[in-house]
C-alpha cells in the first residue's frame, strides 16, 4: 500500500468495499464465472473448488480456497467435496511452504456476517503467518503493512502449481 505524507497510509482503492458499493451478486461466483469484476488472482481451479490469493491479504500468500458451486455453509458440503477439499488445502500448504515459507498458519471459515463472513459464498481462509510479523505500524495505528503485491503473490504460486500441480484424491 502506498505511504502518503505525514506516515499516513492509504487504500484509496478499498473505500468501495468498506462503504458496501460491491457488484452485484456473489462475488465469489463472479470469479467463478470470470466476469469483467474483479481482477482475475485465481492460482488454481477444478471441477469442484477455485484457489485465489486473497485481494486485500492480511499476509503475503493469503488465500482463498472455495466451492465452484454457490454454498453457504461448510455442512453442505458433500463428502467427495470435503476430501477433495483436505486435500487441496494438504497442497496449497505444501506450495506455499515452497513460495513463501512461513512458520505458521491461520486456516479457518467465517460463516455469517456476525462471524466476520462478508461473502455469503462458502470460501476458506489460508493465511501465512511468519514470525515477526507485527510491526509499529500494529501497534500503534491498528494498520498492516503488505510487503507483496496481490499479483505479485497470484503469479508466484501460478508458477509453482505448474511444477507441482494438484491432482484429486480418488475417493
Amino acid at each position: 500500500m502506498p505511504q502518503g505524507s505525514h506516515g499516513y497510509f492509504f487504500s484509496f482503492d478499498k473505500m468501495d468495499y468498506v462503504r458496501g458499493k460491491r457488484p452485484e451478486g456473489c462475488i465469489l461466483c463472479a470469479i467463478r464465472d470470470a466476469t469483467s469484476g474483479p481482477p482475475d488472482l485465481c492460482v488454481h481451479r477444478d471441477d469442484l473448488f477455485i484457489v485465489t490469493v486473497n485481494l486485500y491479504p492480511y499476509n503475503p500468500g493469503h488465500l482463498l480456497v472455495f466451492p465452484a458451486r454457490h454454498l453457504e455453509d461448510l455442512r453442505a458440503l458433500s463428502r467427495v467435496e470435503a476430501a477433495h477439499l483436505h486435500d487441496l488445502q494438504a497442497h496449497l500448504l505444501t506450495i506455499l511452504d515452497r513460495t513463501h515459507a512461513p512458520s505458521a498458519y491461520n486456516i479457518g471459515y467465517n460463516m455469517g456476517s456476525t462471524a466476520g463472513g462478508s461473502i455469503p459464498h462458502l470460501h476458506l481462509h489460508v493465511i501465512p503467518r511468519f514470525p515477526n510479523e507485527t510491526g509499529i505500524a500494529d501497534l500503534i495505528a491498528g494498520k498492516r503493512i503488505l510487503v507483496e503485491d496481490p499479483r505479485v503473490t497470484a503469479e508466484r504460486l501460478r508458477n509453482e502449481l505448474g511444477q507441482l500441480p494438484f491432482s484429486k484424491a480418488t475417493v
